[in-house]
């Protein structure tokens, strides 16, 4: 039997209250790519070009960034309950992804719909964060472990719904995103009160944006993030395009696109649960460092794996490479939250969010460029500048004892 030790509904035991946002940051982040989900169904559907496709997820992207400094600015993740608004940003990002289905939508309110569910997100990924450093102090890597963790799986699964779209029709997958987006947010508001380490930011800090970045561990663990950021969803976005060209060098290796794809960032998922017992042991910062020492050791030896016609040692290349770019990511949301003012902690992760994902934007555009000018798979190696700026970044501070979880 739990015993619990006050009847105050944040003291509901620590072991529910982690799948309890786990899931719900799972079932709401499936908004995010619901549109890649479906897009050849989109551009078939509304007359699109296929252009469009490119745009159409930038706009989520884009979306998001603006909605973190939205978020950010206005401190709202600290002067208001995080479970609140994270329910908030649920319906509405349900909504705007309804908004699809209108038979009358064209490229543009498609655009702006798909730009809106982006904001929406950025008040459902770095507020589920938020509300996992109010619940936990101790092991706090393990807990942000499992919230990234979701995220990756909900990131794979458009490749896999590609998989299934024979059998499914398109307006379904988008109606079962929403759903899932709605019942998680619903999830979380009735379940997941206000934590026992949240501290209420009492007014608006304009500034906060600005001044988070003063403290030096802080300011070393958003560096190293942002190295990161530059290499993840760039590999994510060009696996299929890595495999594709993999096939069409090595004829008979036969790969099925959609499916490795799935496979190969979703493994991502297992080395976040992993990377939380990892921190534990060794500490948050050894377990970042490393991780993004391997990842940034993959994309420079990754030309090179092109040109080896052995299928098999190509693909396990991929999965290592799937597991240790993602693997950093909670670690470096820890430290981030460790080193942060806790009346400005919800802030403080959103504005780390806000700049690393406008840096992805600039690292898949220089991938994309440079393939167009350049046709050599060293194009890749690029990826590897975002790592070694994040080591170099974490090699200048110790954090001290806050680093181990």
């Amino acid at each position: 039997m739990i015993k619990l030790h006050s009847t105050k509904p944040y003291m509901n035991p620590q072991k529910l209250i982690l799948p309890i946002i786990v899931v719900a940051q799972f079932f709401c982040t499936s908004l995010w790519f619901a549109g890649n989900g479906v897009m050849d169904d989109l551009i078939s559907n509304f007359g699109l070009a296929a252009s469009a496709l490119g745009n159409l997820t930038a706009a989520v992207q884009f979306g998001f960034i603006i909605g973190t400094l939205f978020f950010a600015i206005l401190t709202i993740a600290d002067r208001f309950s995080p479970s609140k608004v994270f329910f908030v940003s649920a319906l509405f990002g349900a909504l705007f992804n309804l908004g699809i289905l209108y038979q009358g939508n064209g490229l543009s309110s498609i655009l702006f719909l798909r730009f809106l569910t982006g904001f929406s997100l950025a008040g459902i990924y770095p507020v589920g964060m938020k509300i996992a450093t109010d619940y936990y102090d101790k092991g706090l890597g393990k807990s942000l472990g499992f919230l990234v963790g979701a995220l990756v799986l909900g990131t794979a699964l458009p490749h896999l719904l590609k998989g299934l779209s024979a059998s499914l029709s398109w307006s379904s997958v988008i109606v079962s995103t929403s759903l899932l987006a709605a019942a998680g947010g619903l999830l979380l508001v009735l379940l997941v009160p206000d934590g026992p380490y949240r501290k209420q930011g009492a007014k608006i800090q304009l500034t906060a944006f600005f001044s988070v970045f003063r403290a030096r561990n802080f300011r070393a663990a958003a560096f190293g993030y942002f190295g990161h950021m530059w290499e993840l969803y760039a590999f994510w976005a060009f696996v299929p395009l890595m495999l594709k060209t993999y096939g069409q060098l090595h004829p008979f290796s036969n790969f099925d696109i959609p499916v490795l794809s799935f496979l190969i960032i979703a493994v991502g998922g297992l080395s976040c649960f992993w990377s939380g017992f990892l921190a534990q042991r060794f500490g948050t910062k050894k377990v970042a460092f490393s991780a993004l020492l391997l990842s940034g050791t993959c994309a420079l030896f990754s030309p090179l794996v092109f040109a080896i016609d052995q299928p098999y040692l190509f693909l396990g290349f991929l999965l290592f490479w799937g597991m240790v770019v993602i693997m950093d990511s909670p670690m470096f949301s820890t430290l981030v939250a460790q080193n942060a003012k806790p009346e400005i902690k919800g802030t403080a992760l959103t504005i780390v969010n806000c700049i690393g994902f406008a840096i992805t934007i600039i690292s898949i555009q220089l991938i994309n460029i440079t393939s167009e000018l350049i046709s050599s798979n060293g194009i890749y190696a690029l990826l590897a500048m975002g790592p070694i700026f994040g080591l170099i970044a974490l090699g200048k501070t110790g954090f001290g004892a806050e680093a181990s979880d």
